[in-house]
């Protein structure tokens, strides 16, 4: 008998969607991470009843991001995906016209749904939504840093403001004294705002998990979600708690591993600096000696070969907080994410297990490069950032973060969470 998913994520990006999974998994469900739309034909893996798809429009043109979140929908519907969950980042970055609220309304008209939640917050990520308005660590967002960003910048921070822009339907603001009430209460509001809207969005508080799990006691059963990361586990916890057991997590690999790290945000050079002064063995790059030539794929390469230790951090200066003085510009940046990336290709062919990355681009990079279509989501090292097990490559441990998420330690936890256990 085929294997049917019970719940389908759609994710607008691959490291929201690793996101997303990490904490579906944590809440019990033995979840796959898909890159794009898989074939019709793809078969769900055995145990699997939770699925998130990673897609690329969280800044695709607003037809084209409608069409793929619509084609992703309705391949998890095949699947048997009884709930969807629309997945954009906590930060809520679109633009004025798009994407979220585009995407949002097709799913809505497609399935013919009347209403849904919006609620991009993550509290453990200090993302916080309060009387409709959207905070970052006690900042109102469109005052964050997120003002300025050169794609997506936020001129608003109150999301009924920042919908009216990209959906066609409106939304009503369930505060705390509103999510407070009794549930009957709560459903009688709502009721009264359907009588004069067909159709709309409800945006609860949602400041702490105590929020969360009061959003999914009163919500859990729509058929359609929308929000960040910060409602994944009390839903996976829902549909885990009517399972006989949890699922195994899958365990470590045996082999050697390769840390690669281009970002340059100070958490990441805190955890290069950490590695480092606690024994690690590190090959520095500097961009403008790869410009030149004297750095290349292939001289860090053999470098890695001769190292006598079973794990190497390959690091660019920048990640070290040293400056390059001598270049700039985006031409060094592609030349070190390509570097990074073959180089992390050579050792998986090698027989390298374990490769962990640090750095959106560095990771984008990475898996372009190696290709890989599905993965299974095992245990997370910090939160938001799993260990990923490829389906056609099982003996591979893969690790993605961004730049600033993770602990100081966060390269020797990575390493010990991927290795196989000694017996």
């Amino acid at each position: 008998m085929l294997q049917k998913l019970t719940f389908g994520c759609i994710a607008d990006d691959f490291t929201g969607a690793s996101d997303a999974a990490s904490f579906l998994v944590k809440g019990g469900m033995k979840t796959v991470l898909y890159s794009g739309v898989p074939d019709s034909d793809q078969p769900i893996p055995e145990g699997v009843t939770a699925a998130v798809i990673a897609l690329k429009t969280r800044t695709e043109q607003v037809d084209k991001a409608v069409s793929q979140s619509l084609q992703a929908a309705q391949w998890l519907k095949s699947k048997g995906a009884e709930q969807l969950y629309v997945k954009y980042c906590s930060t809520f970055d679109s633009t004025p016209a798009g994407n979220i609220g585009p995407i949002c309304d097709a799913v809505l008209e497609r399935y013919e749904i009347p209403f849904t939640v919006l609620c991009p917050s993550l509290p453990v990520n200090k993302r916080t939504v309060k009387d409709g308005t959207l905070f970052v660590d006690g900042t109102p967002l469109s005052e964050s840093s997120m003002k300025n960003h050169p794609l997506t910048p936020m001129w608003d921070s109150y999301l009924p403001s920042l919908m009216s822009g990209q959906s066609k339907y409106p939304c009503l603001v369930l505060g705390s004294e509103d999510m407070a009430g009794t549930d009957e209460e709560i459903r009688r509001k709502v009721d009264d705002f359907a009588k004069n809207h067909p159709r709309f969005y409800l945006v609860p508080d949602f400041v702490n998990d105590t929020d969360a799990d009061r959003i999914i006691s009163v919500f859990g059963d729509l058929r359609l979600l929308t929000g960040g990361s910060g409602l994944m586990q009390p839903i996976a916890e829902k549909y885990s708690r009517s399972q006989a057991e949890q699922p195994a997590r899958p365990g470590g690999s045996k082999g050697p591993a390769i840390i690669v790290a281009g970002s340059c945000s100070v958490a990441t050079q805190g955890q290069v600096r950490h590695y480092l002064q606690n024994g690690g063995f590190g090959i520095m790059v500097r961009p403008g000696m790869l410009l030149s030539g004297d750095q290349t794929v292939d001289s860090i390469w053999n470098q890695v070969q001769e190292s006598p230790r079973d794990s190497v951090l390959i690091y660019s200066a920048g990640s070290a907080g040293q400056t390059e003085t001598e270049t700039d510009g985006a031409s060094e940046a592609a030349l070190l994410e390509n570097t990074m990336s073959e180089l992390v290709r050579r050792a998986a062919e090698a027989g390298y297990t374990r490769l962990i990355c640090a750095g959106g681009e560095t990771s984008g990079a990475v898996t372009k490069a190696l290709g890989y279509y599905a993965y299974q989501i095992g245990e997370s090292i910090a939160p938001g950032v799993p260990v990923m097990i490829p389906l056609q490559h099982p003996q591979i441990r893969l690790v993605l973060k961004s730049g600033n998420f993770g602990q100081k330690d966060f390269f020797m936890r990575a390493l010990k969470m991927t290795a196989e256990e000694e017996k």
